[in-house]
């Protein structure tokens, strides 16, 4: 018997249960920003990133300044470790609460009530000190990923300093509440590798590779490879219980193209002007790729000691580390009849 919907404390999260259902899929375009020359299209550049994540939510970015080569040498150090024997990646087990270490299929939606087919390796610097595989296990794994962490970290605080100027806040703003060298830092990146379907699998569709969501940030950046299709967004997050009703849009993996999205933590402090936007990764249908599916999102999260309260005070105040926490409950714990 299903699980009954529980309860949440925060009305992100009751609002998560109500996204379940198939829906509708449609192609349809996502607002492409060019970062090019930013210092000096930056006025430019903010008109676009405010237009699309008060409208839509997701946009991606292209000329961001991150090396292809870079992603695609993360890419494979991730191949590496998510090809190792689970005994071997269990050495470094998911912390509880922080959002570091490995995880198999133990991520359960609000919206599904069934566990994510994936698993998932999280980085994030203040917890990774037993973590890290050494250099007989995934050569060059720690170097590669600090590396294309730092460089991630520098685009979403660029993105996210146009945003606080739109909202009032001075231009660094963000970053300071992001700040990297802080032990209460809590930005992550996260390395995921959905599980291969076998050909003769029968579609159930209470499976999902990932169910029906909301991030929890203030923004993501999605990394993913060409030919491994999935990710499909639904704009229009307050459409509660639309269910087999909702639309939803795929996104096709392209290289050198960053998608990103708005989290439910950047609208908050926005009084909700910015739109955190559904989205899920399906899994295949017939006729589709149905191989290991690879992808890598860096969640710009504030770190612990920072409070979230918008420019308006719509939402009383409260503590990322106490924001993140309800959030991270919700999602890696059982949910019990």
């Amino acid at each position: 018997m299903q699980n009954p919907i529980p309860e949440y404390q925060l009305r992100e999260l009751q609002l998560e249960t109500t996204f379940g259902g198939f829906g509708v899929e449609t192609q349809s375009e996502i607002p492409m920003i060019d970062l090019t020359d930013f210092d000096s299209r930056r006025d430019e550049i903010t008109d676009q990133l405010w237009r699309a994540a008060t409208e839509v939510g997701f946009f991606q970015l292209v000329n961001h300044g991150l090396a292809n080569e870079a992603v695609h040498q993360a890419f494979e150090l991730s191949e590496s470790f998510f090809s190792l024997p689970n005994e071997a990646k269990a050495r470094f087990p998911l912390k509880k609460g922080l959002n570091a270490g490995w995880e198999f299929m133990s991520q359960v939606r609000p919206s599904t009530r069934t566990a994510d087919r994936k698993e998932s390796f999280q980085i994030t610097l203040p917890h990774m000190d037993d973590l890290w595989p050494n250099q007989a296990l995934v050569p060059e794994f720690s170097r590669v990923m600090l590396a294309f962490e730092y460089s991630a970290w520098l685009l979403g605080m660029k993105v996210l300093s146009c945003f606080a100027e739109r909202l009032g806040f001075d231009r660094d703003f963000f970053t300071r509440a992001h700040d990297r060298h802080s032990p209460e830092y809590q930005s992550t990146l996260r390395l995921l590798h959905y599980l291969p379907m076998q050909d003769d699998a029968e579609d159930d569709p209470s499976i999902w590779r990932a169910g029906a969501h909301t991030d929890f940030d203030c923004l993501t950046m999605v990394f993913q490879k060409e030919g491994q299709g999935g990710l499909q967004v639904s704009p229009g997050k307050d459409a509660e219980g639309a269910g087999d009703n909702r639309v939803w849009h795929s996104v096709i993996p392209r290289d050198g193209v960053i998608t990103c999205n708005v989290g439910d933590m950047l609208m908050r402090w926005s009084d909700d002007r910015l739109k955190s936007t559904l989205h899920r990764v399906r899994m295949p249908k017939p006729g589709d790729y149905r191989g290991p599916r690879y992808s890598m999102a860096f969640f710009c999260q504030a770190n612990k000691d920072v409070i979230i309260q918008g420019p308006d005070s719509k939402y009383p105040p409260i503590s990322a580390a106490d924001y993140l926490l309800q959030r991270i409950q919700a999602n890696f714990a059982e949910k019990k009849a």
